[in-house]
């Protein structure tokens, strides 16, 4: 099992940046790709941006630019960078990992999930 904890939600400004992280405890972190949704209110959740085990990233358009996603093995950590923050921006924003070699990491279809951290951008 492994269990994902993210921190660093907060209420910023818009232009401004923040970083999210998210610690993962329970088993070999190098062995999975991470990812990163984020669900507003009244929407469905979406994809924002992942990392695979190779270090290749891949980010939504609407972040792509602003956001950077990275991770760091030796302390079981990934990361989302978020600069140039935008109101729309505002949700809670979700942690996730699976396995390498399972899929796309586009999909939703992620073994395990964060509880959600919120982030609120104002203008």
């Amino acid at each position: 099992q492994l269990q994902l904890v993210e921190s660093g939600g907060a209420l910023a400004q818009a232009g401004g940046s923040w970083r999210l992280s998210c610690a993962a405890f329970g088993r070999t972190f190098s062995s999975y790709a991470w990812g990163w949704f984020r669900q507003a209110p009244g929407k469905e959740r979406e994809f924002v941006a992942a990392i695979r085990e190779s270090r290749s990233t891949y980010y939504a358009d609407s972040v792509k630019g602003r956001f950077t996603i990275s991770r760091d093995n030796a302390k079981s950590t990934v990361y989302l960078q978020m600069n140039s923050l935008k109101p729309e921006d505002t949700a809670v924003y979700y942690c996730a990992a699976r396995p390498k070699y399972s899929g796309s990491v586009y999909k939703m279809d992620y073994a395990y999930w964060g509880q959600g951290t919120q982030v609120t951008v104002s203008s």
